[in-house]
């Protein structure tokens, strides 16, 4: 636990003013009220409070904030009252220690019934004074830090909180590295396998090509001394979970991934800052639709940088930002920056924004009235611009996709609303019912007795609720005639293929086809919502002819060095199409595994063995073994029929072994050969469906693994 003389030295590295006496006091308070008092961890519970309040003197924040930091658990958890705590240190401190203790107990949750009430709550606090929201975030930056004490139920509740609510509003609040690490440190809890897959990949990246991040540095710094520009350059490689969510965006894997390094040169003055960008593109080529001028369009909480992409040494894409030294500090701390102090004196950055203006500039239609909704409403858009929240006639928000319409809305209040839905009415004038709702938009929802979806709502709706609502109501009203319908229909399909339309195919197509029951199928058919041809092949699969050249077996996984052999793990047996990773053993090469295969538990701690390898996209040869677990009738010419299946579906039957003969079944061990994982969905899907298969299950035995 830092020491109170070190507390008081990190507050005087930036205000050598400070009261010091003041934080003395609350220190020895704190410590006092949370005597006996431990963490999840074991460590004393004040080691906390001491640790938030380290984080935010690198914010450079004024004493009332520092304290607040100290004291912000002493009102909830300790017997200390509000009335001590004003005696004690003042109104204003107390009044801070207050608003973070009510957001402590507002238990911000990402579940929609409660975001609306929470988010309110949260900006209300916000709005009286951002620095309870700095502490706030502090407080939670911390608890993330120190998660891994937490059982493992609480980790995942509180990253899925810290990644839906604080990392974003940190975003907002211009203070990046905060979001970042906020970010990355919720990752690393939701999403292990794939930050350490992303690590991993990096480390390889790095003994390729080596650090090229000093390499690039220098090439800049070069360009910089040729124009006589006197700047810093910095230079890093991007957060485990930026590149992750680029990944995800853009639909790419890692090795096409182009920008993973960020450069930072942060000079002088705002001139220096386009003499800089001209030497860069100057040297580098530009990457077109990749640079923006935030100095001349500032963001509105403050950030100014110019940022551009540039195709850099050896061809790889990096993004340079350009900023002056003012500029910096407030992209660092964004609205905190207000609060900074230099010297004993509160800092007077030009750039920094004046919290009450930014958030007046947030939540521009906040009129200072009761109309809370409306606020969540417009702090929501800031955060979330993919959606639309529109209000019912009593106030409450109506959370929607864009292109959304008051079908849609009546749908999200309740299913009874939207069948019945006549009209509609936006910000009281009456309006079509395809008509597109725009934010802060209030809906009401003109009803009538005895009125039934029409079909035609179907193309006019954008949420998959009001659709299969719509779909449902329809069905009902028709379903003993489409059942009736779709049952002919079957019959007269399936006998056309050769095949009969028992229920057990049907119930077969249900599961492959995501249904409730053979009877969904049915009156989805005789309703024209699936074809005859789409169940029939949801069962049996017609293998168009491909044209496609085949993957030569030998080279079927991209990732190999020339050098390298390779051979899949007989404990999963990975096949094209899963996801697999490779694991290097001693005079055996590379073996493959599936990605959730248990036998990875093992070299958890030994990264220099995994390999990334993905296989090659095209049409694979039918030379992957597969186990399957097989439960068939006892009767005459069932093993015939089910080997017929499996020849129909171009699968090749290696290996057969009877494991189990009883006298009404047999239980067997099939090994097939098989393209990818597309066709083992299609060889099981055509077994299911036969009505002597009682069971059909893939093997996967950790008794085999390498």
């Amino acid at each position: 636990m830092i020491d109170v003389e070190d507390l008081i030295a990190l507050v005087r590295n930036y205000n050598p003013n400070t009261n010091a006496d003041l934080i003395r006091r609350a220190y020895d308070y704190g410590r006092r009220m949370h005597d006996g008092q431990k963490r999840h961890s074991g460590e004393d519970y004040f080691t906390h409070p001491v640790a938030v309040a380290a984080i935010l003197t690198e914010q450079r924040l004024d004493d009332a904030t520092i304290v607040t930091a100290l004291l912000h658990d002493t009102i909830e958890d300790t017997k200390s009252t509000y009335a001590e705590v004003t005696r004690q240190f003042g109104e204003e401190v107390a009044e801070l220690v207050d608003g973070v203790t009510k957001l402590t107990n507002l238990q911000l949750s990402s579940n929609e019934t409660k975001q609306s009430e929470n988010f309110r709550k949260l900006f209300m606090a916000m709005s009286k004074d951002l620095r309870v929201i700095l502490v706030k975030l502090a407080d939670r930056l911390h608890n993330m830090r120190t998660i891994k004490s937490l059982p493992a139920h609480k980790q995942a509740r509180k990253a899925r909180e810290t990644m839906d609510i604080f990392a974003p509003l940190a975003g907002r609040m211009g203070m990046q590295w905060m979001r970042e690490e906020l970010e990355d440190l919720s990752f690393k809890v939701l999403n292990p396998e794939a930050r350490s897959s992303i690590i991993r990949r990096f480390i390889t990246l790095q003994r390729e090509t080596g650090d090229v991040i000093p390499k690039i540095t220098g090439d800049i710094r070069l360009e910089l001394e040729k124009e006589q520009i006197d700047a810093d350059v910095y230079g890093r490689a991007k957060k485990p979970y930026s590149i992750w969510r680029k990944m995800q965006e853009k639909q790419l894997a890692f090795s096409r991934l182009s920008d993973i390094y960020g450069f930072r040169v942060i000079c002088r003055t705002e001139g220096d800052c386009y003499r800089i960008l001209g030497a860069i593109h100057r040297r580098w080529r530009a990457v077109p639709g990749r640079f923006k001028d935030y100095i001349s369009q500032p963001k509105s909480n403050g950030y100014r940088s110019i940022h551009t992409t540039v195709s850099g040494r050896d061809g790889k894409q990096v993004e340079v930002q350009i900023r002056t030294r003012q500029m910096h500090e407030v992209a660092e701390a964004g609205v905190a920056a207000h609060w900074s102090y230099r010297d004993g004196e509160r800092a007077q950055n030009p750039f920094a924004v004046d919290p009450t203006r930014w958030i007046t500039t947030l939540t521009e239609r906040f009129d200072g009235g009761d109309d809370h909704d409306e606020f969540l409403e417009n702090v929501k858009l800031e955060m979330y611009s993919d959606q639309v929240f529109c209000f019912t006639p009593k106030g409450d928000v109506m959370q929607l996709p864009k292109g959304a319409t008051p079908i849609d809305f009546a749908y999200a209040i309740h299913t009874r609303i939207g069948n019945a839905c006549v009209g509609a009415k936006v910000d009281g004038i009456r309006v079509p019912l395809w008509t597109r709702l725009k934010n802060g938009q209030s809906v009401e929802v003109i009803t009538a007795a005895g009125q039934r979806p029409q079909a035609t709502w179907i193309d006019i709706v954008a949420t998959g609720r009001a659709k299969a609502a719509i779909r449902r109501s329809l069905r009902e009203e028709n379903r003993e005639r489409f059942v009736k319908l779709g049952r002919e229909l079957a019959r007269v399909a399936f006998e056309h293929v050769g095949k009969k339309s028992s229920d057990k195919a049907l119930r077969t197509a249900a599961k492959t086809l995501g249904l409730a029951d053979e009877n969904e199928v049915l009156a989805r058919l005789g309703s024209a919502e699936l074809t005859a041809s789409e169940v029939i092949e949801a069962i049996y699969p017609e293998l168009a002819t491909q044209t496609t050249e085949e993957i030569d077996e030998r080279h079927s996984v991209a990732g190999l060095a020339a050098d390298q052999s390779f051979r899949r793990a007989n404990c999963c047996q990975p096949v094209p199409g899963e996801r697999i990773v490779g694991i290097t053993y001693r005079g055996q090469g590379v073996v493959i595994h599936a990605i959730d295969c248990p036998a990875l538990a093992e070299f958890e701690e030994q990264p220099q063995r995994w390999v990334d390898l993905h296989w090659h996209s095209g049409r694979h040869a039918a030379v992957n073994a597969v186990s399957l677990n097989l439960t068939i009738a006892n009767g005459a010419g069932v093993l015939g029929r089910i080997c017929t299946v499996i020849g129909e579906q171009k699968a090749n039957i290696s290996d057969l072994t009877f494991v189990d003969r009883k006298p009404d079944f047999y239980r067997l061990i099939l090994e097939v050969e098989l393209r990818d994982v597309e066709h083992l969905h299609m060889l099981l899907s055509a077994l299911e469906a036969e009505t002597d298969v009682a069971q059909v299950e893939r093997i996967r035995d950790l008794s085999r693994k390498p």
